[in-house]
């Protein structure tokens, strides 16, 4: 194994081992070293990353004019037959190098952001190892060479996020949110699971490359295993929305995205975890992991999945317009983005012509990450300087943050897509693919930027304007140092990484693909985005009752908004009215009284009978004798008259 080989394998293993020593071993260490040992063992893990991504971007990845793909790692796990193996490995290619620099850089801000953060905190030690867990299964989802491996980490990647969401177990709440989330994302999986099988049986592998080629080569003998049709669509196209089920779970899509705002119970740091670079884009890395198939074979099922990511965007925007508790709009403005690089995904096809919409949306995956990360840090030091959650405690706090409040502006502006910020050119790529392959998507893209700037400056100017400094007039980030070098480098990264030639490195066919800046097509968004900010301050600037009097004439829009449509509630009828009560309960009386009580009846008669022939064993001789004479003289008279 060479060097690169071997830097690959550490970058997955490494987070392994920081949580076995952290969960066997942490009552043994102090929680400062606990600390230590998670920040300095992720750090070392990013370093290995961004080698890695040097080596393979640079140096050995190309081949041809394209980057391929590298099995760097792998061997036979379960070996069934010839054609049905499963095995483990590590690959390499454009998507799963960029996840690894993104994944291991945004946890290693998180695990340093998290020393000053969570200082104090009875299980310090364990929180650490919650995180290397979470990073561990994140690492292996992205590296894995099939599909069911990829099913393993997926599944590892729920159980630790339910650990991480419900750090807090002694808060009912947060304990409600891990168990939502938890449900929710298996209701998905179910669907992933059963469109695993599915492919797999029609194609006789597990390989995801495998299954690629079967699937997008013309005339393959596999596509047959998938030529029905149901609805006006393939069974290939429903064995892919199959997948997609698991994958709209994870990255939060409608009507699956309930459990991700109430996943803000858990430690803030979690939240930009999660919400930044890894859980959530977890279903946009399956799309794109998959996209041959969707883009060649099964276009309708590639439609679907655009109009599900734009329907989610302006949804989520619209909610996160009137959310109060600042990690709340936070959470719906995540459901927004991701479902921007979902109907990118959605508006791209194969071929150098069309293929703008895939690159574009790993690209905004790669933006958001920086950006998303330091908007929910920049609220975790908001959040420990005041101690609430909700916009009516903050308030004219530039002054007595000005870390926080310089970089919160930076990630603002760049969610934003104002210029020159990273958000700025991914949006713009995204936004031009829909324009050139479909209209209605681009529209609906075009004013949730808007709604996005609006929601944003409205939480901005809410925190760190609003009213006068007196309230918080002293300075709260003295003791904050790792705090603030976290936000500092993802401020940095959020301003520099638009700049990124991303086209030349992430492609859907590894070829180099410009993403060009068109002047005019931005105009419009950008007017879109200024609009939405100067709307936001004209309200919420300084104190005023402006809002208020809009509010006032809306009331029932926004209360439906505020409500987030009641979609909540509207699961909860479901699963109680309808579920539990029409469904499980006529289940249960008859497992009770028709199972049970057959079961209980004929326990019952065996018990009198035994009751009745208990006397009959007496244990004397003589009455044994009896009853065989009585029975043989009953056979023989039953013989006699048979026989007669």
């Amino acid at each position: 194994m060479d060097s690169y080989e071997i830097s690959s394998l550490l970058i997955v293993m490494l987070p392994l081992l920081s949580f076995i020593v952290l969960a066997f071993a942490g009552k043994y260490i102090t929680p400062k070293l606990s600390g230590l040992i998670g920040t300095c063992t992720i750090m070392l893990t990013a370093a290995l990353a961004f080698y890695v991504a040097g080596g393979y971007f640079f140096n050995f990845g190309n081949s041809s004019g394209a980057y391929t793909r590298l099995i760097v790692f792998q061997f036979d796990w379960l070996h069934f037959t010839d054609n049905l193996h499963i095995d483990i490995g590590i690959v390499l290619d454009p998507i799963s190098v960029m996840m690894l620099v993104v994944i291991t850089f945004v946890s290693a801000m998180v695990h340093l952001y998290s020393l000053n953060y969570m200082h104090g905190e009875e299980y310090f030690g364990r929180y650490y190892a919650y995180l290397s867990l979470f990073s561990f299964s994140m690492l292996g989802l992205v590296v894995s060479v099939n599909i069911f491996q990829m099913y393993i980490f997926w599944e590892l990647v729920g159980a630790s996020s339910f650990l991480l969401i419900g750090f807090y177990f002694t808060k009912p709440s947060a304990i409600a949110a891990a168990k939502k989330a938890f449900i929710v994302t298996r209701f998905a999986d179910l669907g992933f699971l059963i469109g695993i099988m599915m492919i797999s049986y029609g194609t006789q592998s597990l390989d995801f490359f495998t299954i690629i080629e079967r699937l997008t080569t013309p005339d393959s003998a596999y596509l047959a295993n998938f030529a029905g049709s149901f609805i006006g669509m393939s069974a290939l196209s429903w064995t892919l929305l199959l997948i997609f089920m698991g994958g709209a779970g994870k990255s939060a899509m409608f009507p699956l995205h309930i459990w991700l705002p109430d996943a803000m119970e858990g430690p803030t740091p979690v939240s930009a975890l999660i919400h930044a670079a890894t859980m959530v884009v977890a279903g946009v890395f399956l799309v794109a992991r998959l996209f041959p198939i969707f883009a060649i074979s099964a276009p309708d099922a590639l439609l679907v999945v655009g109009y599900v990511g734009a329907f989610t965007a302006l949804f989520a925007a619209i909610i996160a317009c009137t959310q109060t508790d600042i990690k709340r709009v936070l959470a719906y403005s995540t459901i927004s983005q991701i479902a921007y690089m979902m109907f990118a995904l959605g508006v791209a096809g194969w071929g150098a012509d069309k293929a703008e919409g895939f690159t574009a949306s790993m690209f905004h995956l790669f933006t958001h990450a920086f950006f998303k990360a330091l908007l929910f840090l920049g609220a975790g030091a908001v959040i420990h300087a005041v101690g609430s959650n909700e916009m009516k405690q903050m308030g004219g706090l530039r002054k007595s943050l000005p870390i926080t409040h310089i970089t919160f502006l930076i990630a603002c502006l760049a969610i934003s897509s104002i210029p020159p910020f990273a958000g700025f050119f991914s949006k713009e790529a995204i936004l031009s693919a829909a324009m050139k392959s479909n209209l209605p998507i681009y529209y609906i893209g075009l004013f949730t930027g808007g709604l996005t700037s609006f929601y944003m400056f409205r939480l901005y100017f809410r925190i760190f304007w609003f009213k006068k400094p007196e309230a918080h007039a002293h300075n709260h980030e003295k003791h904050t140092w790792a705090m603030n070098i976290s936000l500092i480098l993802l401020a940095l990264g959020s301003l520099a990484v638009g700049f990124l030639p991303f086209g030349r490195f992430v492609s859907a066919d590894g070829r180099a693909l410009e993403l060009p800046l068109h002047i005019l097509s931005a105009i419009l968004p950008v007017s879109m985005a200024l609009t939405g900010m100067a709307l936001a301050y004209f309200f919420f600037a300084n104190e005023s009752t402006k809002s208020d009097e809009v509010v006032a004439r809306f009331r029932t829009v926004y209360g439906w908004a505020y409500q987030k449509f009641y979609i909540d509630e509207l699961y909860l009828f479901v699963t109680k009215k309808i579920v539990f009560n029409l469904i499980g309960r006529p289940i249960a009386w008859i497992d009770r009284k028709i199972v049970n009580g057959a079961i209980n009846s004929t326990a019952w008669a065996s018990l009198k009978t035994s009751e009745i022939i208990k006397p009959m064993q007496s244990g004397r001789v003589q009455t044994y004798a009896m009853f065989f004479l009585g029975g043989a003289l009953i056979l023989a008279a039953i013989l006699i008259i048979n026989f007669a």
